[in-house]
């Protein structure tokens, strides 16, 4: 799989938004946007009235950016979700939110969500008791998702949890603090992604192929 290795701010530049991509340094005056609120490249500030096609395109750039998905995951959590009864859309935010990396992100482990996988791969969470390093693993209600005993004086999980101590949590989640776990208390629906994007755009570009 091709990976991104190009400054990550301007993928932020090129949606007009910020996507948190680089935790607290976003909450900050050296975010990228805030000091340079154009589109990256030559002809950056140019304003470009975008076609029907390449607003659902930036569309779907987003909402995968924002997740830190690949192309091809994207696509497949979107043709499973339109498999599933539901709201197309409300389902695939549904899986991008119950992936594990996003839900270590939203307790706090991991100051974005790129740092929340490396955790994850690292091996620092179970689920229900059982040790899971798979980022993509989709959680389900009910389940309990906690930091491993062996892993909770670990320097890195400490710095970070301190950091976040203070971040809001979605509340499709119940957080234990002093036991460094979750609960999924329910499926997350759209009004909890705090995501700017319209999301039947998505759903329109991909139903053209």
């Amino acid at each position: 799989m091709a990976r991104y290795t190009d400054a990550v701010c301007k993928k932020c530049r090129r949606e007009g938004t910020k996507l948190f991509l680089k935790g607290a340094r976003c909450n900050t005056n050296k975010c990228a946007i805030d000091r340079r609120s154009y589109a990256p490249g030559q002809h950056g500030k140019n304003r470009v009235k975008l076609s029907e096609y390449g607003l659902q395109l930036r569309a779907k750039q987003r909402a995968k950016t924002y997740y830190r998905v690949s192309e091809s995951q994207f696509r497949k959590y979107y043709e499973e979700a339109f498999r599933r009864e539901g709201v197309t859309s409300d389902v695939l935010f549904e899986q991008l939110e119950l992936r594990l990396d996003n839900v270590a992100y939203r307790m706090g482990i991991g100051n974005s969500r790129a740092e929340a996988r490396q955790l994850v791969g690292y091996e620092m969470l179970e689920v229900n008791g059982k040790k899971v390093n798979i980022p993509s693993y989709i959680v389900k209600v009910g389940d309990v998702i906690k930091i491993r005993d062996s892993k909770k004086d670990n320097k890195t999980i400490v710095s970070v949890l301190e950091a976040n101590k203070l971040k809001a949590v979605p509340t499709w989640l119940e957080l234990d603090k002093e036991k460094m776990e979750a609960k999924v208390l329910r499926k997350p629906v759209r009004d909890d992604v705090d995501l700017e994007v319209q999301e039947n755009l998505i759903v329109e570009l991909y139903s053209k192929n």
